[in-house]
């Protein structure tokens, strides 16, 4: 009998990781979700700053009304733009059937204190530290970009007790999964210079 190394069973988690669009809507529990922030946080950052700050949100009529915040302002900002990319937006925002955070109890938003440093991209590691801790747990984890707009105005950012001089970067929900997630194949590394 072979033992995985721990370099083998991360990179199984590494590799099995997708974006689920489909989540059974219960919550998770408190433990789990501080486990999951205890990973975010456990990423690199720069100058040791660890810019990162979390609102999480469970309750399904403030993640509705946040979903229809953020439909709304998606309509507002492409509206009357002619693009392949704007079309599909306006599609998708017009289907009543569709929902921002695909019916996951929990909504995870990291947030940068110093947006304008290298703190966003701090904010990012973090984000892919805690959605591949989700993976190795058995849960499901999307970033859900969509969001970060309305996030960002002043009533959602008042609402949520996000500070002025802060960001929301990376809303992810995560969850159980409600199905399987389709495998998307990824085209090989695009080298641009190797001397």
């Amino acid at each position: 009998m072979t033992v995985a190394s721990p370099a083998q069973n991360f990179l199984d988690v590494l590799y099995s990781r997708r974006s689920v669009r489909n989540f059974k809507p219960k919550p998770l529990d408190q433990n789990t979700i501080r486990a999951l922030l205890d990973a975010a946080i456990h990423a690199p950052t720069a100058m040791h700053e660890e810019p990162w700050s979390f609102v999480v949100i469970q309750d399904k009529k403030l993640l509705d009304r946040l979903s229809e915040s953020a439909k709304e302002k998606i309509r507002h900002d492409y509206e009357g733009k002619e693009s392949v990319q704007a079309d599909h937006m306006l599609e998708m925002v017009n289907d009543e059937r569709f929902h921002l955070f695909y019916n996951a109890g929990t909504l995870i938003v990291i947030c940068c204190k110093n947006p304008g440093t290298t703190g966003v991209a701090d904010s990012w590691l973090a984000a892919e530290n805690l959605m591949l801790a989700a993976c190795a747990k058995g849960l499901g984890s999307c970033v859900i970009g969509l969001a970060v707009g309305a996030l960002n105005t002043p009533e959602w950012k008042e609402a949520l007790g996000i500070p002025a001089g802060s960001a929301a970067v990376a809303p992810l929900i995560v969850g159980e999964p409600d199905g399987e997630a389709s495998v998307v194949p990824r085209k090989p590394p695009e080298i641009l210079t190797w001397k």
